[in-house]
């Protein structure tokens, strides 16, 4: 009897496990906080120029929804994130210096590089 019941422990652990890794690698895991917080987007009426940059660091949609917060929260700009891919797509409406953003950035936890011009 006892050694059903460690049976039956040890598959249920097994089983929690393998739902796990699998939200996490579908980006759905909530590594970093999870949550279905998202921020709200942000849209410029004036776009001059793009701009985009690896982000690394970001695992998950929180990851992505966090970074896309910290870009939005700036004015004159707006950001999106594709997490397959690891990159923010920047929008530009006005002139805004690429340090600031990527300090930003790093204060939050991640490290960006510009990739396109």
């Amino acid at each position: 009897m006892m050694d059903f019941i460690m049976i039956a422990v040890i598959l249920v652990i097994a089983a929690v496990g393998v739902r796990s890794a699998i939200r996490h690698f579908r980006g759905r895991g909530g590594c970093c906080g999870g949550g279905d917080y998202k921020p709200r987007k942000k849209k410029l009426k004036n776009i001059l120029y793009t701009r985009t940059f690896k982000v690394n660091g970001m695992h998950c949609d929180h990851c992505k929804n966090r970074v896309e917060e910290v870009v939005n929260d700036m004015a004159g700009i707006a950001g999106k994130v594709d997490l397959k891919k690891g990159e923010l797509t920047v929008s530009y409406a006005e002139q805004v210096d690429d340090d600031l953003i990527m300090a930003k950035l790093e204060k939050a936890g991640y490290t960006a590089r510009r990739i396109s011009q």
